[in-house]
């Protein structure tokens, strides 16, 4: 488990055992992570998506609290997978990681509450899993719009983006802070804490 340049955000790459056979690999291990974030990750829901190429999902994020942990992964093909730092007062606000997640390298990527997610499928199909940590409740669910030109997100050359007509019609970074949309940073690591005190997570509003 590696951090990356944005709080938050950490980066698990496995030691895949191979043979003639095929190949072994440990995906997740709860002991690992909860080690690099100083908390466990209690699954909620587990979700899979099969993208053709280009699909974009994103850029999502919850309200914090509770907000959505996400570990992702990419079981079949390959996607460009990007998280970014919507929290307002943090020191990397409006920054982005990007990270090309497939099925040779099989890295995962630990994606904190209060962070905006999204990729794109690269190949011709991607599947996509992601343990969450919160189920998914719609009325506190938002977005970003993926191709905001004050975030410039290098999405690949060469690839039709195809959105969502949610997605699509999602706000700019600006629309969303002035909306009052966005997470808080204060508040964000103030949950981040609690969820690593001996009482562990608080309980999640009703949706």
């Amino acid at each position: 488990m590696e951090p990356l340049s944005i709080a938050g955000i950490w980066c698990h790459t496995p030691r895949i055992h191979s043979d003639p056979r095929g190949a072994v690999l440990e995906l997740y291990r709860s002991t690992d992570l909860e080690r690099s974030i100083g908390h466990r990750l209690d699954l909620a829901q587990a979700n899979v998506s099969v993208s053709k190429r280009g699909v974009l999902r994103g850029i999502h994020f919850a309200d914090v609290p509770p907000g959505q942990a996400k570990y992702v992964t990419c079981v079949s093909g390959a996607v460009l997978d990007v998280v970014v730092d919507i929290r307002v007062g943090s020191p990397t606000f409006g920054r982005w990681e990007a990270m090309r997640l497939d099925d040779e390298s099989r890295r995962g990527l630990y994606v904190a509450e209060g962070l905006g997610h999204g990729f794109m499928a690269l190949s011709e199909q991607a599947t996509v899993v992601y343990m969450c940590s919160q189920p998914y409740a719609p009325g506190r669910e938002h977005g970003v719009h993926p191709f905001d030109p004050t975030l410039a997100i290098d999405w690949p050359a060469g690839v039709e983006p195809i959105l969502s007509d949610k997605d699509a019609a999602a706000p700019s970074l600006k629309e969303a802070l002035d909306a009052g949309l966005l997470p808080d940073y204060r508040a964000c690591v103030a949950y981040y804490e609690d969820l690593a005190s001996p009482e562990g997570r608080p309980a999640a509003p009703s949706s």
